[in-house]
């Protein structure tokens, strides 16, 4: 229900009549009396209480609540706000002189040419040169370069750096000179948004009829930010009709991820009907073309923003969207200082690429010549 709000000025003119109809007598409420001055600290104090009542109602309810009142709102049905996730990618350690063996422990800090971002190297055992034993990437002797792995230190967008920012190893690594990330990050997440969470919670309500699609959705929904899916229905994953089973795609798909989706999505489905849960599976595009400086510009400069911009448009395509050839036109005629792009080729050659429900589509080596 919308209230009656009053201004300031109507306040005090409803008080000037209403206390000017009751007296037999003319008052004066000229600027400087005595009874405009009690009229207007009157109105004040009216102005303040309003602003309370207006300041309650939209704490009390959810679609007009920010902040703190959205999260208190949400906290008493189970829900809470997601967290920001950092960002992660790789960088490769190199050295003048391979003589000596090379220790760069986790922990190791590092941080953009600016200083405005720090990261720091953490455990991965998919990388080769990481020791699982002493918790440290080893460079043997002999070696020139090895590649590690790092998490931004601040969460959120704000780690998403271009490449070859991370140029800075902060304190000594000893026989190791030089650090540099090849491939920009755009994996950081901000923490979600009132309207993020608002609409999540509303597909949480619609969640609790429990074995339905707004149910599994909300399962997923959450369990992170970031995780992307597809459902689908009485077909089994490798094709052909399966009736009473249903499977969803999780995109990133780590086996933590898929262990949780798994578990949570077990907890609200029906009786009987069996489901199972796959990690998406990557679609590599390769993307190569000539480019033209205009003036003012050197091919130097273009490369490296053509670069950046492919990968990034690549990375943010959702889980089961096709790639068209013809985007990257528009992506690369999108930077400054571009003249001429010609000889597109996606893959090799000048075709779409298309994926089903089952894959995503990842960036992989952009060449401009």
């Amino acid at each position: 229900m919308a209230l009656n709000t009053q201004s300031f000025s109507a306040l005090v003119q409803q008080q000037v009549a209403a206390i000017q109809a009751a007296c037999s007598t003319v008052l004066s409420f000229a600027r400087g009396s005595l009874e405009l001055a009690r009229a207007q600290a009157a109105a004040g104090v009216s102005m303040w209480l309003q602003s309370l009542v207006l300041q309650f109602l939209a704490a009390t309810r959810l679609s007009t609540a920010s902040g703190s009142d959205v999260d208190s709102f949400v906290a008493d049905f189970g829900l809470i706000r997601e967290a920001a996730i950092p960002s992660t990618g790789a960088v490769t350690f190199a050295r003048f002189s391979s003589t000596q063996i090379a220790y760069i422990p986790v922990g190791t800090q590092l941080a953009t040419a600016d200083g405005t971002q720090q990261f720091l190297v953490i455990s991965d055992t998919t990388q080769s040169a990481f020791n699982a034993s002493t918790n440290e990437y080893v460079i043997p002797v002999n070696t020139s370069s090895i590649t590690a792995s790092v998490q931004a230190v601040n969460a959120g967008s704000q780690g998403n750096v271009n490449a070859s920012t991370i140029t800075v190893i902060t304190g000594s690594v000893p026989n190791v000179d030089t650090v540099n990330n090849a491939l920009p990050y755009a994996n950081g997440i901000d923490q979600e948004s009132d309207a993020a969470l608002k609409t999540r919670f509303q597909l949480f309500i619609s969640g609790l009829k429990e074995g339905t699609k707004a149910a599994v959705a909300s399962a997923i929904a959450n369990l992170q930010l970031g995780l992307q899916y597809s459902l689908t229905e009485n077909q089994a994953y490798a094709g052909g009709t399966q009736l009473g089973y249903f499977y969803v795609v999780i995109n990133p798909g780590t086996s933590g991820d898929l262990a949780a989706a798994y578990t949570a999505i077990d907890a609200i489905r029906p009786l009987s009907v069996t489901f199972g849960v796959f990690a998406a599976t990557p679609e590599t595009a390769t993307v190569s073309m000539t480019a033209v400086a205009a003036s003012g510009y050197t091919h130097a400069q273009i490369v490296a923003a053509i670069t950046t911009a492919i990968q990034n448009f690549i990375a943010a395509i959702p889980l089961g969207q096709s790639l068209y050839w013809s985007q990257l036109y528009a992506v690369a005629y999108g930077v400054q200082g571009v003249q001429e792009v010609t000889a597109m080729l996606l893959n090799g050659g000048t075709s779409d690429l298309t994926v089903t429900s089952q894959q995503v589509i990842v960036p992989g080596t952009v060449t401009v010549n």
